[in-house]
């Protein structure tokens, strides 16, 4: 086993059993074999990926050292591995025209949410996600309304995705291990391309319901600069976590600007 260092508040798996459960999810979702994996350290699951057979492999790694073991280990050609933020780069490096390919991890804990807003922002291209996450926040993702840990993300990702929780993965087999457990989830594209408005709209709204959950719609919404008199009646005494995906999108269309 290699032991690697932490970073980007990310813990590394030591043993080969759960990260070859984390490959075998791979459905390959839509035919995409591409799989572009966040943060692979010293490639614990960038080898079960590689031993499938079946995909195309690039690792984005923003750690000098692991990109450095991952090419002097030859696990990968070098110009399939990229030393650099994901939230910084661009896609067409690896995948060209346009391609599709899946976004598969074990994420760092600390930017797990940022990487969701950019699979959202990928929506287009990427028709499948399989990764690990905080059990927390992997629930909160996978999440229906009704509950107190469903959220902002939960409904731009359910807008998009058909999403299931796939298993739970204890303290023990992470160096260094963390103080919580994680969860392993996989994100299915769906055949939603326009929920009657904008996604940076639907954003806005959801995140202004969101954003005083413990408040009614009426309140929550004017408080984030909508007008009492748009949000349709239905909604007005709701709260955020009662309102489905489908709700959503009707009460964001409701919430469209006027054209003049």
């Amino acid at each position: 086993m290699v032991r690697a260092k932490k970073h980007l508040g990310q813990h590394f798996l030591t043993g080969p059993g759960i990260a070859t459960q984390i490959a075998e999810s791979i459905t390959c979702h839509r035919h995409c074999n591409s799989v572009l994996e966040v943060g692979p350290g010293t490639g614990a699951l960038t080898i079960p990926l590689l031993h499938r057979g079946d995909l195309d492999l690039h690792v984005v790694e923003l750690d000098e050292e692991s990109v450095d073991f991952l090419i002097t280990e030859e696990l990968l050609p070098s110009e399939k591995v990229h030393g650099v933020d994901l939230l910084r780069w661009n896609p067409d490096l690896a995948f060209p025209n346009g391609k599709h390919f899946i976004v598969a991890g074990n994420f760092p804990y600390n930017i797990s949410s940022q990487i969701l807003f950019q699979v959202l922002d990928w929506r287009e291209r990427v028709p499948e996600v399989v990764g690990m996450f905080q059990k927390e926040v992997a629930e909160r993702i996978a999440e229906g309304p009704g509950s107190r840990t469903y959220g902002i993300l939960s409904v731009l990702l359910q807008t998009y995705y058909d999403i299931e929780y796939l298993f739970t993965v204890h303290e023990d087999a992470f160096d260094p291990p963390p103080r919580v457990k994680s969860g392993v989830i996989r994100l299915l594209r769906n055949d939603m391309i326009d929920p009657g408005c904008s996604f940076l709209h639907l954003k806005r709204v959801v995140k202004g319901a969101f954003g005083q959950r413990r408040k009614t719609l009426r309140n929550a919404l004017t408080n984030a600069g909508f007008a009492e008199s748009d949000i349709p009646k239905e909604f007005l005494k709701e709260r955020a976590e009662q309102l489905s995906p489908t709700d959503f999108h009707r009460l964001a269309i409701a919430l469209l600007p006027v054209a003049n």
